[in-house]
């Protein structure tokens, strides 16, 4: 049986396929303008592993394309505002420890694109799963406590807490107290 975060690796895969072949472009052409590893792109491309958010964001800025399109298969519709309710922006798992919510999915050519992400917690000496992609990001912690490594330098982080970091920078977070971390999480 499949689990609901296998099918939507699955299809963010086929949506890179898709993508790839609609520009004709090669594995190799797409690793090197985005400056993903042509190893990193085959596996992410397979829907066998998942894909960082920050990956996709490189894919969807370099192509000019929604990064909801990749994560969501849905289009943007609105320029002149889009409202996310309370427990209703576009969800997916992109790892059994971490959800994101996207709050601005509807609206068409953002600068910024915001998320809630509820992070699960693991054991204390899990290391960090790092990533790092174009641009900056900011995080507030809305529940919960954050331990956030960028660049080597590790932070720990109580609610309301807040950080606006160079995104180009290796960084990962994880939830402190062994209890669920939600945090607002704004990448640009």
């Amino acid at each position: 049986m499949i689990g609901n975060m296998d099918e939507q690796i699955i299809q963010i895969a086929e949506r890179l396929r898709g993508l790839r072949d609609v520009l004709e472009l090669s594995i190799e052409e797409i690793s090197q303008s985005c400056g993903i590893s042509i190893e990193e792109y085959e596996r992410a491309e397979s829907g066998k592993v998942d894909i960082s958010v920050g990956m996709l964001q490189k894919i969807s800025r370099q192509y000019g394309i929604s990064l909801d399109t990749l994560m969501f298969g849905e289009e943007p519709k609105m320029s002149t505002y889009f409202v996310t309710r309370a427990g209703q922006g576009t969800s997916i798992e992109r790892t059994k420890a971490y959800k994101y919510q996207a709050l601005a999915a509807g609206f068409r050519d953002r600068i910024a694109d915001p998320f809630i992400v509820t992070i699960e917690p693991k054991p204390a000496d899990a290391p960090f799963h790092l990533n790092n992609h174009a641009g900056q990001e900011f995080n507030i912690v809305i529940e919960g406590r954050m331990e956030i490594s960028i660049g080597g330098k590790v932070l720990t982080l109580e609610t309301g807490d807040s950080i606006y970091f160079n995104a180009q920078l290796p960084h990962g977070m994880r939830a402190l107290d062994g209890k669920t971390l939600k945090m607002l999480a704004i990448i640009m």
